[in-house]
């Protein structure tokens, strides 16, 4: 089993180099095409600074050479530095915000796959009765709410009308549970919504399976038919969707750290974007790329030991 897993690893991982690179250079000639530059905003400089600044940073140069001497540089483990941040390395403002971001996601992507599986298998245990239609509309609801719309509803509500939370002004290295509990919440309603619905449909497949049928009439307890058998088989669906779902937790957090002022990396890629932070950005989206090509490896490999036909098929 472990060499299969070591294979497919090895494999997936050939395969993420190229895919890497592809979003490398699509994000790069992206930033490089948007209107404006990262002087554009300062205040009217000397032309001789501006051509030093341009200089320094390699953008008198075309846009092919640029990405050439990046790439070149990122070999070497070198993701530059911050064209707005003085005197900063793009790789220490990621390592300032990425705590943040990380424990917001890991925090949401855990408080999803908990609550989730629990109404899912709530639902499918009791299919066509009031609790399976209660989940199932609570779940339509939270697919049509995104966080954009749901971040400022639970902000208004919970801290502006009711002042039980505070909706912003958490500081850097500071991870107290008030001020992380509304963006936790919003960015895992989504996620809640979508694996409550995949669980219970996994758990209906399971339970009328042939192997759940022996498994009843050997008279086995309910509860033991339920969780040794049915439950790792409906878990199959939720492991397939974990690395679309950390993508969707990963992208939605640029949205809730800005809405709660979090000082993640979200925020600051959305600040690096607008202020045309071209090195900044790019670091970002390559943490965040290898992040979920990660992520996905893990669900694949996850998924192999969950079910053993697809360790037979590699």
């Amino acid at each position: 089993m472990v060499p299969l897993m070591l294979a497919q690893a090895a494999r997936r991982l050939l395969i993420a180099v190229p895919t890497l690179l592809v979003i490398i250079t699509a994000a790069f000639f992206l930033m490089h095409s948007a209107p404006g530059g990262p002087f554009d905003r300062e205040r009217q400089l000397p032309p001789e600074i501006e051509r030093r600044l341009q200089a320094e940073y390699h953008l008198d140069r075309p846009v092919g050479e640029q990405l050439a001497l990046y790439l070149g540089d990122l070999l070497q483990g070198d993701l530059g530095p911050s064209m707005k941040y003085k005197d900063k390395d793009v790789a220490d403002i990621i390592a300032e915000g990425f705590p943040t971001s990380a424990i917001l996601g890991v925090s949401a992507i855990t408080l999803a796959l908990l609550i989730g599986c629990t109404l899912g298998v709530l639902a499918a245990l009791r299919q066509n009765r009031p609790q399976d239609y209660l989940v199932m509309a609570l779940a339509v609801l939270g697919v049509c709410l995104p966080p954009l719309v749901m971040g400022p509803i639970l902000s208004l509500t919970f801290g502006v009308t009711l002042h039980w939370l505070p909706t912003a002004g958490l500081a850097r290295d500071e991870y107290s549970i008030p001020h992380l509990f509304l963006p936790v919440v919003t960015l895992a309603l989504p996620q809640i919504a979508i694996i409550s619905r995949l669980m219970r449909a996994s758990m209906i497949e399971a339970l009328r399976s042939n192997s759940i049928r022996t498994a009843r009439a050997k008279g086995l307890p309910e509860s033991q038919v339920i969780w040794r058998h049915a439950m790792p088989v409906a878990l199959l669906p939720i492991i397939s969707y974990l690395g679309p779902a950390i993508a969707g937790v990963l992208t939605g957090s640029f949205i809730i750290e800005t809405v709660f002022q979090l000082p993640g990396l979200g925020r600051q890629f959305i600040t690096g974007a607008l202020q045309r932070d071209y090195t900044l950005v790019m670091g970002v989206v390559i943490l965040y790329a290898s992040l979920i090509i990660l992520m996905n490896l893990i669900a694949d490999l996850l998924y192999g030991v969950f079910d053993p036909r697809s360790r037979r098929s590699t």
